[in-house]
Formats: C-alpha cells, structure tokens, sequence
C-alpha cells in the first residue's frame, strides 16, 4: 500500500490561461485521413510493462473497439503482463516488436496513456518511429509527457493533467501549454488534460473516424450527453486539506484494505478500470479483479485482463455491483467511496482523475 500510494503521488507530478484556441469548432478533432487502401483506420493503443495509468489505457481502447469505427490494437513495450497504475493488470494483443512486423507501414492513430517511465527509451523510440510514419498521436492525461521526451511537442499547443503544468513548463518550454480545454489537436498530435478527460476525447476521435451521428449514438448509450472540450484546469489544486488526507489515509495503516471487484469473461472493461482506478486512489484501498482463478480473461471489448484468483484472497471485501452508465460511473462511484472513506477522501480521489460533479454532463 506504501509503494502504491508514493506511485500516486508521483503520477500526480506526471498562471493565467492561455488564449481559447481559435479554430472554428474547438470540440471537432481533424477528420480521418485514409491511408493505406485500409476500410477502417488502425489504432495503436500502447503501454509500458512497468506501469501504465490504467483509465487512460482502457477507455480509448474500449470505446474505440465498441463504436466499430477502427481497428484497434492493444500493445505493450515487450513481452508479458502490464502492470496497470493505480491497479489490475492486462495482457496485451501484441508487444511492440511483433506489431511493427505485422504492420511495417504503421498505426494510423496511437494511443499514449500516462506512464510512470515516461522516458523509457524503448517507448519514446517507438513513438517517434510511428510518428515519422504518418501517425496522428493521441496522448491521454500525462501521456504527453511521453510526447515531449520523444520530441514531437516542440512549438505546438498542448495539454496534460492539471498537476504536471510546472514539470511540463519546465521541461518543454517551447510547447504552449493550454490550460481550457479537455483535448486539443495541434497538427497530427493531439494531447488531452487528466484522466477523466479520455472519455470525452475518444468520443471527439469517434466522431473525427465515422462521423457526429456514430459519436452521439456512443455517447448516447453510455450516458455521456455531449464531449465539449471546454474545461477550466486552474480550478483543481489538491491545497493543503488534500495533502492532509493523502498522508492521514497512508499513515493509518490499520484501516488499509483490499476491495474485490467480481469479474468473468465478458466483462466490461471500462467501467471495472473506472471503479478500480478510482478505489485505488484513496491512499486507504485497492482494488483487485476477482476470479476463480487466475486464467487470463477476454473482456467484453477484446482486453485480457489478468485477475486475482480468490483464494489468495481470504476475507475480502467485495464491492456490490454498480449499474450506472459509463459516464455516470464517475458519479456513482466518488458517492460510494465518500460513504466508505469520508468526503475529503472522495475530493482526493476527484481531483487526481480530473473530475468535478456535473463535468460529464
């Protein structure tokens, strides 16, 4: 529980705003360009082995694959398991090596969560490979901070989690950091801002590959009403009362606990990474996929989720199911952590995915 909640902390490190950008519709991402005789665009969803944030990884994933719109991929670094940050792990479709043997010419899109070595060589490399190659890059939350270590930033407007701004201003203070919006495009990269920002950008890509009445039939079915990019990042801060109840969660180690959520093949994957993640941020709890075994499952999208079998887990608590609508899950699931954890600890808990109350609506 320590390492986990100093990895927390460390994911967070993952002025006056600028100007609002001047396209004609800020909530359009450019449209796809087909390439390659391809009927459907390839994307490329990539992660690090080590740790990788696991919203980001699994909501363009999952979303993408139901809409029908592209071809998606799920890659990792090298061979093997990902361990996923703040909690689960996943088995990718491919490592990096076997993808680019399959598809020499490469991604149309990729897809770059945050990552806790985001100046992995191996990553940054390949990275920069798929962006000579034609690749628009997508990076999610502090995904961009892969984006600026591989060197594809430079002069262009961007965003990140509200956290990161002074890492990034100091890092890559020749990309213009915008602070009011959920996702922007700037040529073929295209960054978004925290975590809960990836439901609302994969709609605008969504829609960007097949089209508004696809994208609102989508966000339609999972409760989202609209993916606006407009957005206020200044008005999140953790402040002294966040850090408070970070430290007193850690240190009361006697009520640290392990939370099962009951999984099987066919289960949707985006809202167990939306409940995981989130009970996992709480300095007090983590979340666990629970199974009869430990057999690798196909989730209802195609991701292998690797799950804990439940007998080395003696005593859990389980978590009771949860009904409500994707976009609704944010909701739902900060009440539930308020009635176990207190209040403060659900604001914790909002303010590192990047969320407020209504902010989906």
């Amino acid at each position: 529980m320590i390492r986990l909640a100093w990895l927390l902390l460390a994911g967070l490190t993952l002025g006056h705003p600028l100007p609002s950008l001047a396209d004609e519709d800020p909530d359009r991402l450019p449209a796809y360009q087909q390439r390659f005789d391809r009927e459907r665009p390839l994307v490329a969803v990539i992660g690090e082995n080590g740790m990788t944030e696991l919203v980001d990884y699994v909501i363009p994933y999952g979303l993408l694959s139901r809409s029908g719109v592209a071809e998606v991929v799920a890659l990792s670094t090298r061979p093997g398991a990902m361990q996923m940050m703040p909690a689960l792990r996943l088995l990718a479709d491919a490592d990096i090596d076997a993808f680019d043997r399959r598809h020499p010419e490469g991604a149309d899109y990729v897809i770059v969560p945050a990552v806790h070595h985001s100046d992995d060589p191996t990553l940054l490399r390949w990275v920069r490979q798929q962006a000579d190659k034609g690749a628009t890059l997508v990076a999610i939350c502090d995904g961009v901070l892969v984006l600026g270590n591989a060197g594809v930033l430079q002069g262009r407007r961007a965003t990140g989690h509200w956290y990161s701004r002074s890492q990034r201003e100091g890092d890559f203070p020749d990309t213009r950091w915008v602070d009011d919006r959920r996702y922007l495009a700037d040529g073929k990269v295209i960054t978004t801002a925290g975590v809960s920002a990836a439901l609302p950008a994969t709609l605008a890509l969504v829609e960007a590959i097949g089209g508004r009445d696809k994208a609102r039939a989508l966000a339609g079915e999972i409760g989202q009403p609209g993916w606006s990019s407009r957005h206020d990042g200044t008005g999140f801060q953790l402040g002294a009362g966040g850090y408070l109840t970070a430290a007193g969660n850690l240190l009361a180690f006697w009520r640290h606990e392990e939370l099962g959520l009951p999984v099987q093949p066919g289960v949707d994957e985006m809202a167990l990474a939306l409940r995981a993640d989130a009970w996992s941020r709480t300095f007090r709890s983590e979340a666990l996929a629970l199974a009869e075994t430990a057999e690798p499952i196909r989730t209802r999208n195609g991701l292998v989720l690797l799950p804990e079998p439940v007998q080395g887990h003696p005593g859990i608590t389980r978590l009771d199911e949860d009904d409500a609508l994707l976009a609704q899950l944010f909701d739902s699931t900060l009440a539930a952590i308020a009635d176990r954890h207190g209040q403060d600890t659900a604001d914790l808990v909002a303010r590192q995915l990047e969320y407020a109350p209504g902010l989906n609506e």
